[in-house]
C-alpha cells in the first residue's frame, strides 16, 4: 500500500474538519448526518477524522446533505483559477498522452 503524502493528509483532516465544523453549526447528530448521507456512522467518522479510506461518492454525500455540495463541487471549477481564466478559450484534447 502507498504512503499517503503529507499534503494529503493535511487536506483529509482539514478536509475532515470542516466537514465536523460544518455538522455542529447545524447542530446536526452523526446518526442524523449519516443517516441523510446513506452511510454509516463509523464512515461519517472516518470522513470527520481524516482517515482517507471512504469512497469520494461518500464524502459527496455528506456534503450534500450538510448542504454544502454546491460550493464544495465549485470549488475545484478550474475556470475560477487564473490559469483557468488564462486558457478558458482554448480547446482541451480529448486525452492526454504521457512520454513513451
Amino acid at each position: 500500500m502507498a504512503v499517503t503524502p503529507i499534503a494529503v493528509g493535511r487536506g483529509l483532516r482539514e478536509l475532515g474538519l470542516h466537514a465536523s465544523t460544518w455538522r455542529k453549526l447545524q447542530r446536526l447528530t452523526t446518526t442524523q448526518v449519516a443517516e441523510r448521507a446513506g452511510i454509516s456512522r463509523d464512515t461519517l467518522r472516518s470522513i470527520e477524522h481524516g482517515t482517507g479510506t471512504t469512497s469520494t461518492e461518500n464524502l459527496l454525500r455528506v456534503m450534500r446533505a450538510l448542504g454544502v455540495l454546491d460550493a464544495f463541487v465549485a470549488s475545484v471549477d478550474p475556470y475560477t483559477t487564473d490559469v483557468g481564466k488564462l486558457r478558458a478559450d482554448e480547446v482541451l484534447p480529448e486525452r492526454v498522452r504521457g512520454d513513451r
